[in-house]
């Protein structure tokens, strides 16, 4: 109970920071809320995959004009910490950790090589160990990587998307 009272909590914030993100709405339109609900999300974590990297969109939609948002789930094993990515568009992504522990770094430079596995790492930035409830806003063209997954992980990601490149769900 106390698990779905947080996390109603963190989208509350969550939903106010896109809010505040997101263009003006035009006078003439009404924005709709959308419902994604604690229940919906924990059921669409637990079906994810968990013999690999699994990064899959719960629901996205049109929040004002041209402009969108979505929720992402996301489940991530131990053993696939993977490599360092930098997004060339603007997307803003907010992580809210659901479970587990890692260390994520965010900033810096990308690197043709990551100790952990085969790919790219990241060269300087800035690490934190995150936990669940933790919430970590990454900008667009910021480059970020889980350096090391003390355990498996499942997390959400809220990303704008100013350039409508998602598909609608």
């Amino acid at each position: 109970m106390l698990r779905v009272v947080f996390l109603r909590a963190v989208f509350a914030v969550l939903a106010m920071l896109v809010i505040h993100v997101a263009p003006p709405v035009a006078a003439q339109e009404s924005p709709v809320a959308t419902d994604v609900t604690s229940a919906a999300i924990q059921k669409f974590i637990n079906e994810l995959p968990r013999d690999r990297v699994s990064d899959r969109a719960i629901r996205i939609v049109k929040v004002t004009g041209d402009y969108q948002v979505g929720v992402w789930g996301v489940f991530r094993p131990k053993e696939f910490p993977g490599g360092a990515n930098l997004h060339e568009v603007n997307t803003t992504e907010i992580y809210y950790m659901v479970e587990g522990v890692a260390t994520l770094v965010t900033g810096g430079t990308l690197t043709d090589t990551n100790p952990n596995t085969p790919g790219r790492g990241i060269e300087g930035g800035v690490s934190r160990r995150v936990t669940k409830g933790d919430v970590i806003i990454i900008p667009g063209h910021t480059a970020h990587w889980f350096s090391e997954l003390e355990t498996d992980i499942e997390y959400l990601i809220f990303r704008t998307d100013p350039d409508n490149r998602f598909e609608l769900r």
